[in-house]
């Protein structure tokens, strides 16, 4: 509902927004331990707390064993997906990636390791230029926190309900690489297309409907 509501507030302002959909590496594995100890300080995390994370990351290996050999590997990255604290951990982490110095036409916004950056535009060339500002602010923030997001998988999606001719292709980078434009994502099951109608999640909704009448009968 959240992207819904900015995506609407654009649209009826007459802009153009370009949708980021950024999918990061490895996901809960990427967690990396000591930006999540830095997270807890500026929360001002209580003391014994604190102290109970730093506990929980020290001395923590990882081995494989073969028939002939063991080899071990210090470990400073990872929060068990199905753990209790697991969650919570990478929240402390990721949450400051919502807190970076956007722009006031960029919106962000996450859910586990989901995450979708709305830029607002009035023409498709402005939304294009703060989207790769943004995409730069971001790529600074995945290294000092060491969490790399993957080029290949993530997408990028330009809505516009503008009948006047102008480019339609926005070249957002990320890494110096571009990132895939697509007409339709993928969102938490809803289909959302370039037209922010919704006529494609109907189809897809129905299709399914139609397969499991067809598998029930």
């Amino acid at each position: 509902m959240t992207v819904k509501n900015v995506v609407t507030d654009g649209l009826t302002a007459g802009d153009v927004l370009v949708i980021v959909s950024l999918d990061v590496k490895g996901a809960f594995d990427a967690a990396w331990w000591p930006a999540i100890l830095n997270g807890l300080g500026a929360y001002e995390c209580p003391n014994n707390l604190f102290n109970l994370a730093r506990g929980y990351f020290t001395q923590r290996s990882a081995y494989l064993t073969t028939n002939y050999y063991r080899i071990q590997r210090e470990v400073r990255k990872w929060c068990p997906l199905c753990s209790c604290c697991g969650p919570g951990l990478w929240n402390i982490q990721y949450n400051t990636i919502l807190n970076l110095n956007f722009t006031k036409r960029t919106t962000a916004v996450a859910f586990a390791d989901d995450l979708l950056v709305i830029i607002r535009g009035e023409s498709v060339r402005e939304a294009e230029n703060f989207a790769n500002i943004e995409m730069s602010r971001i790529n600074a923030w995945s290294k000092r926190n060491k969490v790399g997001f993957n080029e290949a998988k993530s997408k990028t999606m330009l809505i516009s309900r503008r009948k006047r001719k102008e480019a339609k292709e926005p070249k957002i980078y990320l890494n110096n690489k571009p990132i895939k434009q697509v007409t339709t994502m993928k969102y938490f099951g809803i289909v959302i297309d370039d037209k922010f109608k919704f006529s494609q999640h109907i189809s897809h909704a129905a299709d399914k409907c139609a397969k499991l009448i067809f598998s029930l009968t």
